[in-house]
């Protein structure tokens, strides 16, 4: 920053670019010139350097580190450097690099979606299940919804493949309804959901798909966190004696939690309500109740009449961030005034045909 405008304050100016105060000042004191260092006696010759710099770049050591080069001229009886003379040699001639062949993963792009409404992003995964028996586990596969939190399909199987995958999706898309175009099926970069019979399925029904990114278990929260809650649960038993169990809990659990379970991101609502679009209804039934008792005891309520609850519009997967508004020369806010930035509602909330079945799937498995 070599220089601002006197109109605008230092601290609005640095909150604006999340910069330090403390590194512009550092910036601005004069910094006494390097002096000189005396090159050391025992520094290489220029022949010398040129000697090992050819050295590397021999078809031999092009594409090895300088440790193995080392090693590999004394195994042949030459000592040309050592490794961190290699790499000042290196650094002086800008060929501080990866030396080695290696291959070069392409950039995963970061994954951002929203839902306005059910039924547009689906997020679905597998767990394991531990057995009474020492290394055999069953597998819950499930499919959930993030805009309303309901779990629309689950499956316990004693395997996990692509084949079962392509069944259950297949079965639950089937069993909602949903139209072609309008889904995007979100998932991790598991074997099952980056197989080719999934692809050519999603293919088929005009469903979207969507990848995390390797080792990003933050692109898929919503499934992460609905499987903690499950083996949170005080009902989960640790560990199942048979596959017949472990559906019997699913069953009972998945209906408890799409029925029963008061949400804290859907404004504590369940996810049935949300899903099948009774949220308004229930949450103005909730306001009535809460006025009544502020009309009875409004000294109970030190903050005033009650709100009405609301819905999110829209649930994200990897927000789009939002750009920082630097302040207006002309406003000149004081030390304590910061600048703001305003959200703008993406789409408007669409409520689909409440549907009469209310309790999740599981298609092609066990239940």
């Amino acid at each position: 920053m070599a220089s601002t405008d006197c109109s605008v304050p230092l601290l609005s100016l640095c909150t604006a670019l999340n910069v330090s105060r403390a590194s512009v000042y550092r910036d601005r004191k004069e910094r006494a010139p390097a002096k000189p260092r005396a090159k050391p006696k025992r520094a290489l010759s220029p022949d010398e350097c040129a000697a090992v710099l050819e050295a590397l770049h021999s078809d031999e050591f092009v594409d090895r580190a300088p440790g193995e080069v080392v090693h590999t001229l004394l195994a042949q009886g030459k000592y040309l450097a050592s490794e961190r003379t290699m790499y000042r040699i290196l650094a002086n001639s800008d060929e501080v690099k990866e030396r080695r062949k290696q291959r070069n993963h392409p950039p995963y792009a970061r994954p951002e979606l929203m839902a306005t409404a059910p039924n547009q992003v689906w997020s679905w995964d597998i767990t394991r299940l531990r057995t009474t028996r020492k290394w055999e586990y069953l597998y819950l596969y499930v499919i959930m919804d993030i805009f309303s939190r309901m779990v629309v399909g689950w499956m316990v199987a004693t395997s996990e493949t692509a084949a079962l995958a392509h069944q259950f999706i297949e079965d639950t898309v089937s069993k909602h309804g949903v139209r072609p175009g309008t889904l995007v099926l979100h998932a991790d970069r598991g074997t099952q959901m980056t197989s080719k019979a999934v692809a050519n399925l999603l293919a088929d029904l005009d469903i979207d798909r969507s990848h995390s990114r390797p080792q990003v278990s933050n692109d898929n929260p919503f499934i992460e966190a609905h499987f903690k809650t499950m083996k949170y649960h005080p009902s989960f038993p640790g560990k199942f004696v048979a596959i017949d169990d472990a559906v019997s809990f699913c069953r009972s659990f998945f209906l408890w939690y799409n029925t029963e379970h008061r949400h804290s991101g859907i404004a504590y609502l369940t996810p049935c309500d949300v899903h099948e679009g009774r949220a308004d209804k229930a949450l103005a039934h909730r306001h009535e109740v809460k006025m009544g008792a502020w009309r009875a005891h409004p000294e109970r309520f030190p903050r005033g009449a009650p709100r009405l609850d609301q819905l999110a519009p829209a649930v994200y997967i990897n927000p789009p961030a939002l750009p920082v508004v630097p302040p207006s020369p002309s406003s000149s806010p004081s030390n304590t005034e910061r600048s703001e930035v305003g959200a703008t509602m993406m789409g408007m909330v669409a409520r689909p045909e409440p549907s009469s079945d209310s309790e999740p799937s599981c298609p092609g498995g066990r239940h």
